[in-house]
């Protein structure tokens, strides 16, 4: 079935209604991770300047995420329309609880072609960027923090 260039392609889920990025996430399946990720996909954040650009990078800085938040990391709910995906997530860094959503953009092959991930309050959203960052540098993969 062929869709409307205007219309976007569903978002692929398994039988429980999970996209593939949300399920690789939850079974902590970094290979699947990458797989769900289009190959010019963008991350951005309130934590960084400028967006990371391109699946290699995105997914060096995903490793290191899941590092920090991905232990305690739960998907609470999630919301679908057209081609966007907002999961809705706890996790914790350190003492600091942490609130916050990943909202996703997939393109016309139902991978994702952007990831925004938006954390509340703002004192967890410093401690995650100041553990992201101090991973990055002592993996020393190629990742430049911005």
């Amino acid at each position: 079935m062929r869709h409307d260039r205007h219309m976007p392609a569903p978002i692929p889920a398994d039988t429980e209604g999970r996209s593939a990025f949300r399920a690789a996430v939850e079974a902590k399946n970094f290979e699947a991770i990458l797989d769900a990720m289009a190959p010019s996909v963008q991350f951005r954040s309130p934590a960084v300047f400028a967006p990371y650009e391109g699946r290699e990078v995105v997914g060096a800085l995903l490793r290191a995420v899941a590092d920090v938040l991905g232990p305690e990391l739960v998907y609470q709910w999630q919301v679908r329309e057209g081609d966007r995906e907002v999961l809705g997530f706890t996790s914790r860094v350190g003492n600091r609880e942490i609130e916050g959503v990943d909202i996703l953009r997939y393109d016309e092959d139902g991978l994702v072609s952007e990831l925004v991930v938006m954390m509340r309050p703002a004192s967890a959203l410093i401690a995650v960027r100041d553990a992201v960052t101090a991973r990055l540098q002592s993996t020393n993969d190629g990742v430049r923090t911005r």
